[in-house]
């Protein structure tokens, strides 16, 4: 990983407990990169251009793909990469990551005064205005934390970011406590306030984050249902606003927003932006000089390797099969604990990574990603928790006997619920016939949907086996480990162990600033939620290669977060 990256977020390590329980990552899909998409870090210095010297061109029209449609732009409701990443180019809250990716007051016109007792952060506001020329006021956070924070929302993050951060917010969230009563106060127009339940160090890193971006209530309420269905139905106070987009479709635009109060360093005037599902059309449109930036994958990224204009990135997103145990109020065949090892046990990873991805993907016997977390020594996370569920048939073949004759039966039909993308679809296939030539008796069907399907029936728990995949919001292994705590927002699969629950638990209280105790227990917690209990089965840590080109500069990609930024970005030199 870039180093200063990690020199910033290696401070955050031992004091970041106090909130990450609220924390999580991006709901990603198995997909080919696409315009930026890293979805969360990379090994090597990825501000594209931000080195090279040149003018901006006379003309700053950006053209770009994406593999999957946007779900949503609401920052009470969006949870996924795309969503989050359009909501970073068209909002801003109090700060945002820089070129150099550290927080810094964006909505605020200074750094926050902060009591004594560490409980209180008192914000003052620059002059900032909406796209429709009124003024963002502190008024505008406090709506928008408390919606976010409001059960009646049904915000997958409100809950998730503030239940012990924010004071009350825990609370709220379980209809204990009114809305009202969350820790938010304007004190006036330009002055915002927050209470915290207790000290937490770096909660201005949290500032950065898209749902505690502000809302123009008014705004809100005027749209409806419509609120953030298409571009008509959203109001922009950042360096973009979104038009083109209706809600549904395969294409959008991002226009400089000439209200944003740093619009001066604000240089593309238009980024188009289409939805291109298979990397062989992206390419082609590359070649075609239709796209500034396509992702490869396959065949195609072994072709294109050495290509001058490639660019390799290394990710922090781990792709993994989430093993459902319950599925309209019965258990699963899953809820068997042998089935589920068998399963993980029985497909090759390393080829699913050198053939079948072939974009610098790494086979994945873990949760928490390689070259991520790092203990006060430097030692990475991964040297100290090993490898867990490695591919072997033999092992797979013994649980999946044990297995079958607990449940009585002697085959299995089960379904894996994937993506609609080319590549989705070649992985499908892959796991389709490693599985059933490996497991005799299995049968596996393949649902492939569009991305924004899969996250509503992930939702609903309407799925057995379903190819899943998160990148973190933070470094910290509790990125990833926190997901699958009993009754987990994010959990959505019916997994519950009493000892992984409290080892989790521990991590964020009585172990908070004892690091060395804390990733022991981050340890074992992964080891019982993969090599015990196998609740999901590690794929692989992504990698992807994109064919970027030499005018297209000044894209920041970010570690945590929202994966870029276009605010710098710029063409220069495009022949």
């Amino acid at each position: 990983m870039k180093s200063k990256k990690w020199a910033l977020l290696m401070a955050l390590t031992l004091v970041l407990s106090m909130f990450l329980a609220a924390c999580g990552g991006k709901k990603e899909e198995e997909k080919p990169a696409v315009d930026g998409d890293k979805e969360d870090d990379q090994a090597t210095e990825q501000t594209h251009g931000k080195d090279e010297a040149g003018e901006p061109d006379a003309e700053q029209v950006l053209y770009l793909a994406e593999s999957a449609a946007i779900p949503s732009v609401d920052s009470s409701i969006v949870e996924d990469a795309v969503g989050f990443n359009v909501l970073n180019n068209i909002n801003e809250g109090l700060y945002r990551l820089n070129q150099e990716n550290i927080a810094e007051p964006a909505m605020a016109a200074e750094e926050a005064d902060v009591s004594e007792d560490g409980l209180v952060y008192t914000f003052k506001l620059r002059d900032a205005m909406w796209a429709d020329e009124t003024p963002v006021t502190a008024h505008d956070f406090v709506y928008a934390w408390q919606r976010a924070i409001d059960p009646a929302t049904g915000s997958p993050y409100g809950p998730f970011m503030m239940s012990g951060v924010v004071k009350n917010a825990t609370e709220i969230s379980e209809e204990k406590m009114e809305v009202s009563e969350l820790g938010v106060k304007a004190v006036d127009d330009k002055t915002f306030e927050v209470t915290l339940e207790r000290p937490v160090p770096y909660f201005l890193s949290l500032m950065s984050f898209g749902t505690f971006y502000p809302l123009k209530e008014e705004f809100v309420k005027a749209k409806a249902d419509a609120y953030a269905t298409n571009s008509d139905g959203l109001l922009s106070n950042g360096p973009f606003v979104l038009t083109n987009w209706d809600g549904t479709g395969d294409s959008w635009t991002f226009k400089k927003n000439e209200h944003y109060w740093d619009a001066d360093n604000v240089k593309l005037d238009e980024i188009h932006v289409n939805v291109v599902k298979d990397s062989a059309t992206a390419v082609k449109l590359y070649k075609d000089g239709k796209l500034d930036r396509a992702g490869v994958s396959g065949d195609l990224a072994m072709q294109y390797l050495e290509d001058p204009e490639a660019v390799i990135q290394e990710e922090t997103s781990v792709f993994y099969f989430k093993f459902n145990q319950e599925r309209d109020g019965a258990k699963t065949p899953l809820a068997n604990e042998n089935i589920r090892k068998a399963i993980a046990k029985a497909f090759e990873k390393q080829d699913m990574a050198d053939v079948v991805l072939a974009n610098g993907s790494l086979p994945a016997n873990f949760i928490v990603p390689t070259n991520f977390a790092f203990d006060e020594s430097g030692k990475d996370f991964r040297d100290l928790s090993g490898d867990h569920l490695v591919y072997n048939v033999e092992e797979a073949q013994e649980h999946w006997k044990k297995g079958l004759e607990e449940l009585g039966v002697d085959s299995l039909n089960l379904e894996i619920l994937g993506g609609d993308t080319e590549l989705s679809k070649k992985m499908d296939e892959y796991f389709k016939a490693q599985l059933e030539g490996n497991l005799e008796g299995l049968t596996i069907s393949l649902k492939e949907v569009p991305f924004a399907v899969r996250l509503e029936l992930d939702g609903k728990q309407d799925y057995d086996i379903q190819v899943s995949g998160w990148g973190p919001d933070f470094q910290d292994p509790i990125s990833f480990l926190d997901l699958f705590v009993t009754d987990g927002t994010n959990n959505l699969m019916s997994y519950s162990n009493p000892e992984y629950d409290k080892l989790i638990a521990d991590s964020k209280g009585d172990l908070a600033l004892k690091p060395e105790a804390r990733y022991e227990a981050f340890a074992k917690a992964e080891k019982i939620l993969l090599e015990d209990d196998a609740a999901i089965a590690p794929i692989y840590q992504r990698g992807l290669i994109f064919l970027h080109k030499p005018h297209f500069k000044g894209l920041v990609d970010h570690p945590f977060g929202a994966d870029y930024s276009f605010k710098w970005a710029y063409i220069s030199g495009k022949k």
